[in-house]
């Protein structure tokens, strides 16, 4: 029986899936809908000091499709802010949900000053959350917008914080938007930190051409989608080997087959939010399901097995094998003579043989977009004889 248990900062969770801070997991109802979902744990909505920051405009949601030709791309594009509740309230939520649920709850929170990191970590604390997300990096806070030392600011906040948590674990939440993630985090896990998250999201700008201003509310937005999958694995395939503290993904997931991939990465647990907000609560048990189906094919029984896998695997520069050693073939039996593969060819591979095409194997250098760009799979990479 395959065990999908895992351990992120002491917290034992049920399985990987974690559901980030945002209006889903505002409310100890919702936390519950989380858990019922299929939910490993949850993170209650990010509770902050600025009580501006508290009220959300109307609307605070769009999702951006965009198109490069058939080629589609989502982004949900966002300005919802924190959790309404103050921070006594925001306790109370927190003492809710952990009656009501028998996962773990940990709580976000997000401070300006360093008395207050240390209030509410220990309100949070009392109230009983297994675990505290320190969110520096809101895409939409004043650090993130303020261009401020995010490296500093968040030592600064888990030394204050530290101080009013007790024992409780204490996770810093990282902004993508920094020159080198990989050295921040081993500057978080020096100082102290029980764990990070990697990374929430990035800090974006969509424009209204009609009117010619920024859509919503008029100003920057946080924005995300499957499209951030590829820099959060990057960047903990990167950071995974260099430090002892556990890491949470978070960024892009929209299926079990990337959760599978943020494990191989280097990733303990996995968050999702997107998803959650498009799909519903009981898309996180699909996702459980899908990394259930992954390990059962690749013979795992328990998710260590096969955790930051992938890291030994990356080439360097001096690694990577260079010499051409496949061309592209086009099976003509499904060719719909589209011409997407002559569109796309620079090297003149492609010619129109009657109701097909052709790649010359002399010409074709290799490079494999006409096969990604094929609609019915008619090219394949064959090695070069």
């Amino acid at each position: 029986m395959l065990d999908l248990t895992v351990d992120f900062c002491g917290i034992h969770l049920a399985n990987p899936l974690v559901v980030a801070p945002a209006g889903i997991t505002e409310t100890a109802d919702r936390i519950k809908r989380c858990e019922d979902g299929g939910a490993g744990a949850a993170v209650m909505k990010s509770y902050f000091e600025d009580e501006l920051l508290r009220r959300s405009p109307t609307p605070r949601f769009k999702l951006i499709r965009r198109y490069l030709g058939p080629y589609p791309a989502t982004t949900l594009y966002s300005f919802e802010q924190a959790s309404s509740y103050g921070l006594a309230e925001y306790a109370d939520q927190i003492r809710l949900a952990k009656e009501s649920c028998t996962m773990p709850v940990l709580g976000s929170i997000a401070c300006v000053t360093l008395e207050h990191w240390e209030q509410a970590a220990a309100i949070c604390q009392q109230a009983g959350a297994d675990g505290l997300e320190l969110s520096v990096s809101c895409p939409h806070g004043p650090q993130v917008m303020g261009q401020m030392d995010m490296a500093q600011l968040m030592i600064e906040a888990l030394n204050a914080a530290r101080q009013g948590a007790g024992q409780i674990p204490l996770i810093l939440k990282v902004s993508p938007q920094l020159d080198n993630p990989t050295a921040t985090v081993r500057a978080l896990a020096e100082a102290g930190a029980d764990g990070v998250v990697m990374f929430n999201r990035f800090t974006g700008l969509e424009i209204d051409l009609k009117v010619e201003q920024p859509i919503m509310h008029g100003g920057y937005a946080g924005h995300g989608g499957p499209w951030a999958l590829h820099y959060v694995l990057r960047w903990i395939a990167s950071t995974y080997p260099t430090v002892d503290i556990p890491i949470a993904a978070s960024g892009g997931v929209s299926t079990g087959e990337d959760v599978a991939k943020l494990l191989l990465s280097g990733a303990t647990v996995v968050q999702t939010c997107s998803a959650v907000v498009l799909r519903g609560y009981n898309y996180v048990g699909r996702m459980v399901a899908q990394l259930h189906e992954f390990m059962e094919q690749k013979g795992y029984q328990t998710l260590a097995e096969f955790r930051g896998k992938v890291c030994a695997r990356i080439r360097t520069n001096e690694q990577i094998q260079r010499a051409q050693d496949c061309v592209a073939q086009i099976d003509a039996a499904h060719c719909t003579a589209c011409a997407a593969c002559q569109t796309v060819c620079i090297y003149n591979a492609v010619t129109r043989q009657e109701d097909t095409y052709r790649i010359s194997p002399a010409a074709c250098q290799g490079c494999g977009l006409c096969a990604a760009v094929c609609p019915t799979e008619a090219i394949q990479m064959i090695p070069l004889s």
